[in-house]
């Protein structure tokens, strides 16, 4: 989805978290306007709350599946997506798939093995699942120089020493 592309490459998901793990089901980030810990710019809170319309396929929604999170209005989605633990045929048809995912396994697996707690309808992580930096790595194309690529890189990095930079700041001035 070329949204959730978008809040990626602005930085939207750097401080946000997995506020949901249900094993066998869902690992679901939050919506970047309620999850994060760092500051919006004017222009990430502009596209942070736009709105995307319900992409529907014949995809199945089974372990490793990116599929977007929405509310009863299949029109709904924002940015928050979840990440499936498990088949889910009940959410065929009906939730938008728009990646796969195809490293970090473990992961999933280490997430699914945390102490949790159940709010509601939800089954919540005991401690904040915090997601420090994203980043979108563009395929590589035979066309693109060396330089290009290198700089990709830099910026991905510089991403990610900006989220410690900004985790540091919280810890030594908190509230501003």
């Amino acid at each position: 989805m070329r949204h959730i592309l978008r809040l990626a490459r602005r930085g939207l998901y750097n401080t946000n978290h997995f506020f949901r793990v249900d094993k066998g089901f869902v690992a679901q980030v939050a919506d970047v306007v309620g999850g994060r810990t760092a500051p919006m710019d004017a222009h990430q809170k502009a596209i942070a709350s736009d709105s995307v319309q319900g992409e529907f396929s014949e995809l199945k929604h089974v372990r490793g599946t990116l599929s977007m999170a929405r509310y009863d209005d299949p029109n709904s989605g924002t940015s928050s997506f979840s990440i499936l633990l498990g088949a889910a045929p009940h959410l065929d048809s009906k939730y938008a798939v728009f990646g796969r995912l195809v490293a970090g396994e473990e992961v999933l697996s280490a997430m699914e093995a945390m102490p949790t707690r159940k709010e509601g309808m939800f089954v919540m992580p005991n401690e904040r699942l915090t997601i420090l930096s994203s980043y979108v790595k563009e395929p590589y194309e035979a066309s693109t120089s060396e330089c290009i690529l290198e700089l990709r890189e830099t910026k991905h990095r510089a991403d990610g020493l900006a989220v410690e930079i900004e985790k540091t700041r919280q810890k030594r001035l908190p509230g501003m």
